[in-house]
Parts: C-alpha cells; structure tokens; sequence
C-alpha cells in the first residue's frame, strides 16, 4: 500500500507541477473554447484569477512532489479539484475522464493521510 500511495502521490503532484506551470509559461498549446466554457476561461484569464490557480496549483503539486506537509498540498490542491470537476460536469464535458483520475489519486491520498484531517471532523 507505500508503494500505491507514493505513485499516487508523483502522478498527483506532476499533474499539477505540468499544468499549473502551463499558465505561466504556455507550453501546451490549448484549443479554442467557445460558449460558457469559453466565457469563463476568458473571464479568469483577463481578471488574473487564471494566475493564482496555476500558482496554487504549482505549490500543491511541488509540495506533493517533495513528499513533506502532504496534506497541506492536498489543502492547497482540494478546492481546485473541486473546480476542475464542476467546470468538467457542468461547462465541458471533455477531459472529464482525466478529471476524474485527478479526483480519484487525490481522494486516495486524503484516505491514506485522514489523521492529519481528523480534527476537521470532531465536533
């Protein structure tokens, strides 16, 4: 069970290291949405909020990569999972199968480090 939760642990955190990384540096070339989905990458782009994703995402998947404070990466990296699902579920239904692995290596890794968040769910 190591073993699966390191693999988890690299494939989440280069997921998120690479596409993160792509906001600033633009190295996968991304195809021209149209319609809400559109409308809402457009939106995040020209205010500066596509930024503070891709950062977030960038320290979360590094943090996952070292392999210390594993679940402050996975703080850092829940709300955006959150939102990659929902713009997949509701916006584009395209990707959501790489959504959906995203979601399932980090649900894994939030089991596997459940006693760091156990104080969230005492009353």
């Amino acid at each position: 069970m190591k073993a699966a939760t390191i693999i988890a642990r690299v494939l989440l955190g280069l997921v998120f290291t690479v596409f993160g990384s792509n906001a600033f540096l633009h190295f996968i070339k991304m195809p021209p949405m149209s319609g809400p989905s559109g409308d809402f990458i457009t939106a995040m782009y020209t205010t500066g909020y596509l930024y503070v994703v891709g950062g977030c995402q960038v320290l979360g998947g590094l943090i996952l990569l070292i392999g210390r404070y594993i679940p402050l990466g996975l703080m850092l990296l829940g709300p955006v999972i959150v939102n990659i699902l929902c713009f997949h579920i509701f916006m584009n239904h395209e990707g959501w199968q790489l959504a959906c692995v995203v979601a399932a290596l980090a649900l894994f890794l939030l089991w596997r480090n459940r006693a760091a968040f156990a104080g969230l769910l005492k009353a």
